[in-house]
């Protein structure tokens, strides 16, 4: 079996012995897929309609810690439960575990309304905002990853120091050194293709043991979950081969960082490109030139939701194609907003400040909240810049930390309006607790440093 499945046809696999195992899963706070495995013959009966989840799962941290302080929900509110509601139209088999199809849950309290800082449902208001102004957005996500010869296991009883990378040097682009990595990579590419995730191609990047994987743009919210499934996925095949990868935004000082370059577009409900006009510059319409103009006026307020940890600001360093500038340039590697497709019906935006740890349905709906603004208040772009971002002087940029990021979004009266109050204080609150645990921890580096020289 192959691809996307409708319930009729889950019926029949079931019937036939072909599947026995339904995962529902939930996208919490950080992009990662939350949820439970159902036998398949329950699944069909009831399960289909709804399950439920205690609501810490969009409260904790990376390390599901039960994090005080959120408004939503907390030890005083007796930490009760939400609704899972699977959208039928993500079910899917999942090639990689031998009998099993995978839906993506929306979730939503007892009378059936999505939580607003549920991670689609954030994305789901700015998707309906544009449909109000007769547009739909087209998103793409280039995610890059590590590759290592050692297992999870094996990373984890060392206590997480770095692993072997699966290459001894660079791989950007390099068919050799590639082959050597097919037994994983292979396996990532065709089994995220059998479950109708459309993987165009794998390369080598920028470092010894990295990789990048590209999947097919598609409406933001199919490509949001594309992302997930696509990182849940990868893990899941790596450790099956008894490999390890990570997604880390800046796993080593001696590596590169890893990016989540997201490609943006808008087209009208009638499928017309919204982004084109031959008369503009590099091909821009009136309507792209605005959309990019809101996204750059909002950089700083927006960048939480694309680096939402203190290691992914590790990753914004000169001379790394990682970028340092929230500014824009056509076909420029160097600036943090690349313009790529010019003059042809594939002109897009390039959002290039994103780490390979962000969450894909907050980054997507900030970027649209910040374009929409850039639309709505008609704003102009400034010039494009030409030449090395990296010594652009006092041009616009990126925070260099998670608390200047989480300072600019807790002030930013243009998100409050766009995605609420309560869901901006709810990621707030995130950043803080991450800020907090990592100030009281000592590490490796502390030790190294002053262990006998302080």
């Amino acid at each position: 079996m192959r691809g996307a499945l409708t319930i009729e046809e889950l019926q029949q696999a079931v019937a036939e012995g072909a599947i026995d195992t339904v995962l529902v899963a939930l996208v919490d706070m950080q992009g990662r897929l939350m949820g439970k495995r159902f036998q398949a013959e329950f699944f069909l009966e009831s399960g289909w309609r709804e399950t439920h989840g205690c609501n810490y799962l969009l409260a904790t941290d990376l390390e599901m810690e039960t994090v005080p302080g959120f408004k939503a929900t907390g030890w005083e509110k007796g930490y009760g439960d939400y609704a899972m509601k699977p959208d039928l139209s993500t079910l899917r088999v999942t090639p990689w575990l031998p009998g099993t199809a995978l839906v993506i849950a929306d979730v939503q309290d007892h009378h059936h309304h999505d939580i607003p800082h549920s991670p689609r449902a954030v994305l789901k208001r700015q998707i309906a905002r544009l449909e109000e102004r007769g547009l739909r957005a087209m998103m793409a996500s280039e995610l890059e990853f590590f590759l290592f010869r050692d297992s999870y296991e094996q990373v984890q009883a060392a206590g997480y120091r770095w692993p072997t990378p699966i290459s001894p040097y660079n791989e950007d682009y390099h068919i050799f050194q590639t082959s050597k990595e097919e037994e994983v990579m292979r396996a990532i590419r065709t089994g995220l293709n059998a479950a109708g995730i459309p993987v165009e191609n794998s390369k080598g990047e920028a470092s010894a043991g990295q990789e990048e994987i590209n999947v097919r743009y598609a409406e933001a919210l199919v490509s949001a979950d594309n992302h997930v499934i696509v990182k849940n996925g990868a893990k899941e095949i790596a450790w099956s081969r008894g490999r390890a990868l990570t997604f880390m935004a800046k796993p080593d000082t001696r590596a590169s960082g890893s990016s989540a370059h997201i490609h943006q577009s808008l087209w009208t409900l009638q499928g017309e490109p919204a982004f084109l006009d031959p008369a503009g510059p590099h091909g821009m319409s009136v309507l792209m030139r605005r959309f990019l103009a809101g996204q750059l006026a909002h950089a700083s307020e927006i960048t939480y939701f694309l680096a939402p940890y203190v290691n992914s600001y590790k990753r914004f360093a000169a001379g790394t194609f990682a970028p340092t500038k929230a500014i824009w340039s056509a076909d420029n590697r160097t600036a943090g907003y690349r313009i790529v497709g010019e003059e042809t019906k594939s002109i897009r935006v390039e959002c290039r400040v994103g780490g390979a740890d962000l969450n894909p349905h907050l980054a997507y709906a900030a970027l649209i909240a910040a374009g929409l603004d850039g639309i709505d208040r008609e704003l102009d772009l400034e010039p494009e810049f030409r030449g090395d971002a990296y010594a652009a002087g006092r041009a616009r940029e990126i925070p260099t930390n998670l608390r200047d990021a989480a300072e600019a979004l807790r002030k930013s009266k243009f998100l409050r309006g766009a995605l609420g109050d309560d869901v901006v204080d709810h990621y707030v609150h995130a950043a803080r607790w991450e800020i907090a645990e990592c100030d009281r921890c000592v590490t490796d580096w502390d030790r190294a440093r002053g262990f006998e020289r302080a």
